[in-house]
C-alpha cells in the first residue's frame, strides 16, 4: 500500500477512534518511522562505561565518553539478551519479551537510546554510528558475552551497526523484528525506498505539534489500527505516546535522519553470526519487501520469516506468536 493510501486510512481510522472511544485526537497520517542514520561507526567517539558493573542490577545508567547518560534495565541471570528498541520509544516497550524470557532463565537487558526515555536528551551525536557506540559501551560495562541481541525497527538498525563495528566476539545471535535495513530512504541505489519527502514532513509534523503526532501514529499505521476491524487498545496506544513524550524532541527529530538515510547493506555483509529476520506483510511503516526480504538475502546466515496480516508494532500486538519464534532460535 502507498504512504498515499496508508494516509487515507489512518484519518478513517482516527474518526472511528473518536466515535467509538471518545477520544479527542484528530487523524494522523502514515509514515515509516524508525531507526537509523550517519556513515561507518569508525566518525563516533568511543564510549566507555562510568564503572565496571558487578553482576546483574536492577536498574543502572553508564556514562560515555561525550558525557551522555544511557539508562538500562538489567534483570535475572544466565545467557543475557539485549533489546534495542525503536524510535521514539524506550526500553518500556521490551517490558512483555523482557519478562517472557525472565521466566525462562535468561538475563534480559534493555537500554533507552540516546535521547530517548530515561537517557540523556541530547542536543547532538544523534545518529547511528553513536547509537552502535553506546551499545558497545554497555555491553562492556556490563561484560554481556555469548549475549542474543534483538532489535525492533531503528533497534534493528542499532544491532546491525554494533555486531558489524564492534560486537563479533561478544554476540552469538541476532534477532531484527520489522527493522530499517538495509536502508529506507529512495535514492540511486535504492530505488525502491520511501521518497526523502515522506520523511521531510514526519520532521515538519514533529516540529509543530509533537503531542499530536505521538498519538497520531500508534492509533493509525504503528499497530494496524487504521485497518477495518482492528481490535484497538487505547492502553498501548497511550503508553506508545507515553513513552515517545519522554524523550527528547531535539534527539527525536534528528533520528529521523538517522533510520531513514542509514545505509545498513555493508554492515548486513559483515556479520557472520545466525540471525532471524521477522516481519510482518502488512507493515504500515517499514515495508518488509525493501527491509526484511533483502537484509535476510545480506546476511550470511540468515533465516527469514513473513507473518501474514502483521503490523509493524508486531512484537506488542503479537508477542505471543514473535516470543516463541525468538525463544526456538535462541535455544536452536
Amino acid at each position: 500500500m502507498s504512504i498515499q493510501e496508508a494516509s487515507e486510512r489512518i484519518s478513517h481510522s482516527r474518526r472511528q477512534t473518536i466515535a467509538n472511544a471518545g477520544s479527542v485526537v484528530a487523524a494522523a497520517m502514515a509514515m515509516p518511522i524508525l531507526s537509523t542514520a550517519s556513515s561507518p561507526a569508525k566518525s563516533a567517539p568511543s564510549p566507555t562505561k562510568s564503572s565496571k558493573a558487578e553482576g546483574p542490577r536492577s536498574s543502572g545508567k553508564i556514562t560515555t565518553k561525550d558525557s551522555v547518560e544511557i539508562y538500562y534495565k538489567d534483570w535475572g541471570t544466565g545467557q543475557p539478551i539485549v533489546f534495542s528498541h525503536g524510535w521514539p520509544l524506550s526500553a518500556d516497550d521490551w517490558d512483555t519479551q523482557m519478562l517472557f524470557f525472565l521466566s525462562h532463565g535468561y538475563r534480559v537487558i534493555a537500554h533507552d537510546r540516546r535521547g530517548h526515555g530515561r537517557s540523556t536528551q541530547t542536543f547532538d551525536g544523534n545518529d547511528m554510528d553513536h547509537y552502535a557506540a553506546d551499545l558497545a559501551a554497555l555491553t562492556e560495562a556490563l561484560d554481556l558475552r555469548n549475549a542474543v541481541h534483538v532489535g525492533h525497527s531503528t533497534g534493528g538498525g542499532e544491532v546491525v551497526h554494533y555486531v558489524a563495528h564492534y560486537g563479533q566476539e561478544r554476540t552469538a545471535k541476532i534477532a531484527i523484528l520489522s527493522a530499517v535495513p538495509p536502508i529506507m530512504v529512495k535514492n540511486k541505489n535504492n530505488p525502491g525506498g520511501t521518497p526523502i519527502e515522506v520523511f521531510d514532513g514526519l520532521r515538519a509534523q514533529l516540529a509543530a505539534n509533537r503531542a499530536q503526532f505521538y498519538l497520531d501514529i500508534p492509533t493509525g499505521p504503528f499497530y494496524g489500527y487504521n485497518r477495518p476491524g482492528a481490535k484497538i487498545s487505547e492502553g498501548i496506544i497511550r503508553n506508545w505516546w507515553r513513552q515517545g513524550m519522554m524523550g527528547g524532541a531535539k534527539a527525536h527529530y534528528d533520528c529521523i535522519k538517522a533510520f531513514s538515510e542509514t545505509d545498513f547493506n555493508e554492515d548486513l555483509k559483515k556479520i557472520n553470526q545466525p540471525a532471524l529476520v521477522l516481519h510482518g506483510d502488512d507493515d504500515q511503516i517499514v515495508p518488509y519487501k525493501d527491509a526484511g526480504v533483502l537484509s535476510a538475502k545480506l546476511l550470511k546466515n540468515a533465516t527469514l520469516k513473513i507473518y501474514p496480516g502483521f503490523p509493524h508494532g508486531m512484537p506488542t500486538t503479537h508477542a505471543d506468536v514473535i516470543n516463541a519464534d525468538l525463544l526456538a532460535f535462541i535455544k536452536s
